[in-house]
């Protein structure tokens, strides 16, 4: 069994993981100009899924209520649409759930730009920022000073 199937079997339904892998791809499309996949590709689903920890219900629920969304006013699944159906779905799934939505989003666009061959394709080096860090550019210390200058206060 894959490292997907597995993340698909235990933590989300394979309708969830379908309904998922659709909507990271409306989200964040891929970029032929960019050697960019879409954010539906498995690898970023699976960081979503694995990433999502104390989130991981609300995201099942968000997947579920956009499936269900999908098949309430197209009669199929989120992931068997079309795209001008599947962004018309999208839309009215951020509209009535925006809480849900953003979630999505927030998890979505975390973990695709964790993606090594995103960031590759950003011109971004695939590596920690320590030990050889980044340059920072040295900004105006000075307006440290009215904090400089407040009495202590302590908690």
């Amino acid at each position: 069994m894959t490292e997907t199937a597995k993340t698909k079997q235990h933590l989300v339904t394979d309708a969830q993981w379908r309904a998922l892998t659709a909507i990271a791809d409306c989200i964040i499309p891929a970029s032929a100009e960019f050697d960019a996949p879409s954010a539906g590709d498995a690898a970023i689903c699976k960081a979503i899924v694995k990433g999502a920890g104390r989130r991981l219900e609300p995201l099942r629920a968000a997947l579920s209520t956009l499936d269900d969304l999908a098949r309430a006013s197209q009669e199929a699944a989120f992931a068997d649409l079309d795209g001008a159906r599947r962004q018309s779905v999208a839309e009215a799934f951020r509209s009535a759930h925006p809480a849900a939505a953003e979630l999505l989003e927030l998890l979505t666009t975390q973990c695709y730009y964790r993606d090594d061959r995103v960031m590759i394709s950003l011109g971004i080096p695939v590596r920690p920022p320590h030990p050889e860090g980044y340059t920072v550019e040295q900004g105006d210390w000075s307006l440290l000073d009215p904090v400089r200058r407040r009495p202590e206060f302590h908690r």
